[in-house]
């Protein structure tokens, strides 16, 4: 078992270990006193693991009530939101019970935000069983949902109390899913890490344990350094900004990994363009990218992204943070008027 501990406004444990899934009670009734548990996964993930988990929460002494919402990006909106609300009332759920979320990151981002305003606040546990969930989404407390303005735009900073992951969980994942985890493992190694970078460059076709450990390590290091996103934790939007762009041009139908993708292509060819970081460190991001099966995907215009810009949340006024690559490894946020926003978008396009 790998263990990592994240020391934020909550101290918490995330455990990777090979068939966690089936000791999700034993580990959630360690970390709390619950006697009910609400598990909330998708329609994709419940009928793989939804039983087995089930099984450990209830060995486990736990009474257990499942939400099963339909999986993918439609389903992270306020419906969905005050229907798992009406579930803990109907079910009498106190302070003292719990949600466990399992899946990927929509899943994530509700059942998370969910328990940051049931009863001003009732603790919560992510088991994801992709690898961007378990990469990104489920570190480091942000819960959100989406509205029509745009992704994110209504949630909170909200840690955890655990999050159990099983690499097993992988085997399932179609390609395109993976892949999607792939964009926010390789964006780590831009923004922090070379040598991670240089050892996704040389390994196969899918990471390991290692990788999959040291991505988690370079986000719970960020968000003990600012949680709240004032300044460090910004560098983690690397290829966000254009990225949340594409996914609401797009209707949703673009990944969220896909699109992040494409927003690290945008900024980094506009970096090029700039005189910022040279075409060797351009050149072999793209080569990852493609490596991963993040090829470009169809480009939007780019007046519809940048309108789309306009209702990112790290807009300030009339200004907005961007992350800028200046080599592999080393990032760095620079803000700037929404105008230069978007001369960089058209630059990199």
């Amino acid at each position: 078992m790998e263990k990592v501990i994240v020391s934020a406004s909550k101290k918490y444990e995330i455990l990777i270990d090979e068939g966690i899934l089936d000791n999700v009670g034993k580990h959630v009734s360690r970390c709390c006193s619950a006697s009910k548990v609400l598990l909330v996964s998708d329609t994709n993930v419940f009928p793989l693991y939804g039983e087995r988990v089930i099984s450990s929460l209830e060995d486990s002494g736990l009474e257990t009530i499942y939400y099963v919402i339909t999986a993918g990006e439609s389903s992270k909106n306020s419906e969905s939101l005050f229907e798992l609300i009406d579930v803990l009332a109907d079910n009498e759920f106190t302070r003292f019970d719990v949600i466990v979320a399992l899946g990927g990151g929509v899943v994530g981002d509700l059942a998370g935000f969910c328990a940051s305003i049931y009863l001003r606040g009732i603790k919560f546990f992510q088991v994801p069983t992709t690898l961007l969930a378990a990469v990104d989404s489920s570190v480091g407390g942000k819960t959100a949902i989406d509205i029509a303005q745009g992704k994110n735009l209504v949630g909170s900073f909200y840690q955890p109390s655990g999050v159990f992951f099983d690499p097993q969980a992988l085997s399932t994942l179609p390609d395109e899913v993976y892949a999607d985890g792939m964009a926010e493992v390789i964006k780590y190694g831009v923004i922090l890490d070379g040598e991670l970078f240089s050892q996704l460059e040389a390994c196969g076709d899918h990471i390991g344990v290692e990788q999959i450990k040291r991505c988690i390590e370079i986000k719970r290091d960020v968000v003990e350094k600012d949680e709240f996103e004032g300044g460090m934790r910004k560098l983690l939007n690397f290829g966000h900004t254009f990225g949340h762009a594409t996914e609401k041009v797009s209707g949703y139908s673009v990944s969220h990994g896909r699109a992040v993708s494409m927003g690290m292509r945008i900024i980094a060819k506009a970096c090029y363009e700039l005189g910022s970081c040279s075409f060797d460190d351009y050149s072999r991001l793209c080569a990852l990218l493609d490596k991963f099966s993040l090829e470009p995907i169809a480009a939007f215009k780019g007046e519809a992204l940048a309108d789309a810009m306009l209702f990112d949340k790290k807009r300030e006024g009339d200004s907005i943070s961007l992350v800028l690559m200046d080599a592999i490894g080393k990032c760095r946020v620079e803000k700037m008027s929404v105008f230069e926003a978007v001369k960089i978008l058209y630059l990199g396009s």
